[in-house]
């Protein structure tokens, strides 16, 4: 046969976007958050992301060239967008093996391992992330008080995040416009809830991401924020909130793909990350709520699949 019939993953309607029109589009839309980084952490900031950055395209093209013998796929932008969302993940100061060692477990065992963009079950950069609390936990809860302009490994004075300080009942001595405008500790994602909304809106209007998680989140958060006693507004502008509801909830290969479904593993997200904050061990649940649920959302797209075309309904 001179024609050979090709078969790919669904789905098969050709939208308009290219992958790689995606993942730079989050790019993008990270700029400004990026930018606040630099602004308040300084050199520190800017050797974390660079490393971050070049490590997980360098894992990439290693692994996919001499261990999977397949053409390597950095062009596409998805390891400088996984590269990118771990260093907003991390301290300022975490020193750079460290670093190295987060984007080899994020592209080498988090993606690539279960075949590459497109089948990773978990979001690479969390995956990392949380694999780096549990194996260095010193050096990734030590957060640089901003305005330091820190180096990496260097011994910046270091304070408690807003969420710490809530979690141990101490008094805050953060302000709402605090949070929203980044004049607090935290890893790099985490200092300006301002920054992050405005590239929310950008991946808005360019369509590359739709509302259903993040406000079902949002959403979700203020009730049982409500429901535990707890300022929700707070509970809102503080920690990986706004990182994660916007850029990593969000990730089109470990959500679910229907409208019905992204907002109940919203809503689930939402709900879970103030259960742990307020009634777990660790200050921050953001980062394990969403990968229980990225283990659940095969399960939510078995749930809410919508009928065949011409299936006859029971």
């Amino acid at each position: 046969m001179s024609k050979k019939l090709n078969v790919s993953l669904s789905p098969h309607v050709h939208s308009g976007h290219t992958v790689g029109g995606a993942m730079y589009g989050v790019i993008i839309a990270l700029i400004p958050a990026l930018l606040a980084s630099f602004f308040f952490f300084g050199l520190g900031a800017v050797v974390v992301t660079l490393a971050s950055i070049l490590s997980c395209v360098a894992f990439e093209y290693l692994i996919q060239k001499f261990i999977m013998k397949k053409e390597p796929t950095i062009c596409d932008g998805s390891a400088i967008l996984t590269g990118l969302l771990l260093a907003f993940n991390v301290p300022s100061n975490l020193p750079i093996w460290i670093i190295v060692i987060g984007a080899l477990f994020a592209i080498g065992v988090a993606k690539l391992s279960f075949g590459g963009l497109g089948n990773n079950i978990f979001n690479p950069a969390l995956a990392a992330r949380v694999f780096l609390l549990l194996s260095f936990p010193v050096q990734m809860t030590s957060w640089p008080v901003p305005g330091q302009l820190t180096a990496i490994g260097s011994d910046a004075v270091t304070g408690a995040t807003p969420l710490q300080l809530m979690k141990a009942g101490m008094p805050q001595d953060f302000s709402t416009m605090d949070l929203l405008f980044g004049q607090i500790g935290g890893s790099l994602g985490e200092v300006s809830a301002i920054a992050l909304l405005i590239g929310f809106a950008y991946m808005l209007f360019k369509k590359i991401v739709t509302w259903h998680i993040p406000v079902s989140i949002f959403g979700a958060v203020v009730v049982m924020s409500l429901i535990c006693g707890v300022n929700p507004v707070e509970q809102l502008f503080a920690g990986g909130m706004m990182l994660g509801a916007i850029y990593m909830a969000t990730d089109y290969v470990s959500s679910p793909m229907t409208p019905r479904g992204m907002i109940i593993y919203g809503i689930a997200i939402g709900a879970l990350t103030v259960i742990i904050r307020t009634l777990g061990a660790y200050p921050e649940g953001m980062s394990f709520a969403i990968l229980i649920m990225n283990a659940f959302t095969p399960l939510i797209n078995a749930y809410v699949k919508p009928k065949r075309f011409g299936e006859v309904v029971k």
